[in-house]
């Protein structure tokens, strides 16, 4: 994939096109086979996994009850135990979009842990005083923007990609050719609220979803690294996980865009989920500090009664069979799931290209809630 696009390619790239795949698509397996990646295999039985509901997974979306599915893997105790292809095989790469935004947390935590990066207190433009020279729209509370504050949705910058109405809406950055200073020339946003006292928000951060903020980290990495992030990733994560095919999306003046797009294969996708349920390290070898695992995965943000925000990842508790299961996870466009359950030793990838669809991230926790969770039984 070449690094330098135009800019209609890069917007095609980011905004809706599900990349190219194989067209045959690979049966599954309850007991995968091994390949030479570092992904142990067993059956569902020998970790207590149901096999039945897996099965009735796998019949139901290839009958077409889930639309547009890519791929379902499943592993528990670090075993991979179901692996179906509906689109492509295990060599495709799966655009999963915002997904990339947790894999940018992990690139953080790297630098924190090397001390290329002071902390998530670091001021951003502080570390991009080129920015903050031109910047627009100056105001005392940009130049308190912390990295914690990109890291968790809750910049004061007036950025929703939930509102179509918003300055800072991704689509807006998608046109402009410097996406770093059209996010960082933003005005402040303002909260109307009803009566004189508004109410503080849980955790002391109001949530807003921005790409455009997660992005920037992609400067700041670069800065505090002196390495350009996809070298990064690669020297310091995908590297030492096995990872080699990796293509990530350029803004047009070629920057790594750290909020999505990045394309990779549904296993290695499941290796960063075992990453994290191990607390940062793989085959024995740590990649990031165990701390910073355990801060990414806790709560810093409120999003709705049912969900919270770590650092760019997910934060639910999933019900089946009356029971809840927390989780977090990697989310995406689509109704893409990279998900953790720590209580279960459980880790899940599903992939689609369902994107700007309704329905598709309901469809993607029904595959969670009545099929995998199933299998774990009472």
């Amino acid at each position: 994939m070449k690094r330098t696009f135009v800019l209609g390619l890069a917007i095609l790239l980011v905004m809706g096109r599900p990349c190219l795949t194989r067209a045959q698509s690979e049966p599954s397996t309850l007991s995968p086979q091994a390949k030479s990646d570092g992904l142990l295999t067993a059956t569902p039985e020998s970790v207590s996994l149901a096999a039945k509901p897996l099965h009735d997974m796998e019949a139901a979306i290839r009958a077409g009850e889930f639309k547009k599915i890519g791929s379902v893997l499943v592993a528990r105790n670090g075993k991979l135990i179901f692996e179906a292809y509906f689109d492509g095989d295990s060599g495709t790469l799966r655009d999963t979009r915002s997904a990339t935004k947790s894999i940018t947390d992990v690139l953080v935590g790297i630098a924190i842990g090397e001390k290329k990066l002071s902390g998530v207190d670091a001021r951003v433009l502080a570390l991009l005083p080129e920015r903050a020279r031109k910047m627009q729209n100056p105001d005392p509370r940009k130049d308190k923007i912390t990295v914690e504050d990109f890291l968790t949705m809750s910049s004061p910058l007036e950025c929703d990609d939930w509102n179509d109405a918003s300055r800072g809406n991704e689509e807006r950055m998608y046109v402009i050719e410097d996406w770093a200073q059209f996010i960082l020339d933003l005005p402040v946003r303002g909260r109307m609220h009803v009566g004189e006292q508004a109410d503080a928000p849980k955790y002391g951060r109001y949530f807003s979803y921005c790409t455009g903020g997660v992005f920037i980290l992609s400067e700041v990495l670069q800065k505090a690294t002196s390495l350009r992030t996809d070298r990064y990733a690669q020297d310091k994560f995908f590297g030492p996980l096995g990872i080699s095919d990796a293509q990530w999306v350029y803004s047009p003046m070629n920057v790594p865009q750290t909020g999505g797009g990045l394309r990779l294969t549904s296993r290695d996708l499941l290796k960063i989920a075992e990453l994290y349920r191990n607390g940062g390290t793989w085959e024995g070898t740590r990649i990031v500090d165990e701390a910073w695992v355990k801060a990414s995965t806790q709560a810093h943000a409120q999003i709705d009664d049912q969900t919270e925000y770590g650092y760019l990842w997910w934060l639910k508790k999933f019900k089946s069979g009356g029971k809840g299961y927390p989780a977090f996870f990697m989310s995406g466009n689509g109704g893409n799931k990279v998900a953790v359950f720590p209580g279960l030793d459980l880790t899940v990838v599903i992939t689609s290209t369902n994107y700007g669809t309704r329905g598709m991230h309901e469809q993607t926790e029904k595959l969670l809630t009545d099929y995998v969770l199933a299998a774990v039984g009472p």
